[in-house]
Order: structure tokens, then sequence, then C-alpha cells
């Protein structure tokens, strides 16, 4: 898929956003620690990435280890804010149908908060599942949610122009690990 035409402004670079990543972990391993059963879960596409990012530093920084990791297919909008899917996509597979979450605590990962559409369907389906506890974790929360979701961990909130488009650029499917701030040429 082409990227978008317009001016592109880096905000967060790598080596800032192994920082803000760092502090989310912090924060999950509060939420996190003396829980029996954790359950990580990453939006795809880009959150899955970002949830391994932070399984990673979990295990690596608190001890948080042998954390199972799902990836979830989870769709409304495109990267360039376009409405693909009318009604919020959630694509089940065959692993996830048979999926017991009893007793678990459940991090659901994404990139950006946007409206909350998909982490509203994400949480939705995980419920049904019989955790005990759903937490939400994003990178970027836009701060224009119109559903009654909030993440429980944000690495950042930026407001922007409602026309402006927040890019989560995130390994492996860009080369470098940044946000950048993308405001679209003119129609």
């Amino acid at each position: 898929m082409d990227k978008p035409q317009g001016q592109r402004t880096c905000l967060y670079d790598t080596a800032d956003l192994d920082v803000v990543v760092a502090d989310m972990s912090r924060q999950a391993a509060g939420l996190l620690t003396g829980r029996q059963q954790i359950v990580i879960v990453g939006l795809l596409r880009r959150g899955a990435p970002l949830a391994e990012m932070l399984r990673d530093r979990l295990a690596h920084d608190y001890g948080l280890t042998s954390l199972p990791l799902y990836k979830l297919h989870v769709k409304r909008y495109a990267d360039d804010l376009t409405l693909l899917h009318p009604e919020t996509e959630l694509t089940e597979s065959a692993e996830q149908t048979l999926l017991d979450l009893t007793g678990a605590t459940v991090v659901v990962v994404d990139d950006v908060l946007y409206r909350g559409h998909s982490m509203l369907k994400a949480v939705e389906y995980l419920a049904g599942k019989n955790p005990v506890e759903i937490r939400t974790v994003v990178l970027v929360d836009r701060g224009v949610t119109r559903l009654p979701i909030r993440a429980d961990i944000t690495g950042m909130r930026l407001d922007v122009a409602p026309r402006d488009i927040i890019e989560c650029n995130v390994p492996p499917y860009e080369p470098e690990f940044r946000i950048d701030l993308l405001q679209p040429d003119k129609p």
C-alpha cells in the first residue's frame, strides 16, 4: 500500500520510543505483578509487534516470563484513516475459537487509539472468553475516542488536527521504529 502524500514530520525516533516502551512496561509490571495467569494480545497489524516489544521488556526488566502472545485481527480504518468497514471487523482464527481465558489477566495492545472501535471490539470479544481482568495498552492516544473506551496504559497522547494522521512505523512493517505526523496534501 502506498503511503498518502503530504508533509511528514518525525515526532519520535527509535531512541525516543525505546524510552516510551520502557515506561509502558514499567506501568504494565505494576498492574500485572502478582497475577497468576497473564496473556498478551496484540491487535494486527502494528499492535502485534508492539505487544512483542512489551512482552520482551516485561521479561527482561521485571522477570515476567512465559507470557503467551496472541494476535487478533481487528479492522475498521486504514492507516490513512479512511473507513474500510462500516462495522468493525474481527477475524477469529481457529486457535482463538478454542481459546479459554478463564481466570487470566489479558493485556490488549494496539498502536493508536483513534475513535475506539477496534479496541472496543477486541475487548468485547475477549470478555466472552471469561478473563478475570482486561487491561488496554496503546502507544498513542489521539484523544478523540467516541466510544466508552480508554487505555489503562498510554505511551503518549498526541492532540493533532482531525485531518492529520499519526503514522506509527513499527518493524517488521516498516524498517524503522518511529512516529510521524502526516499533514496530507489538500484534495
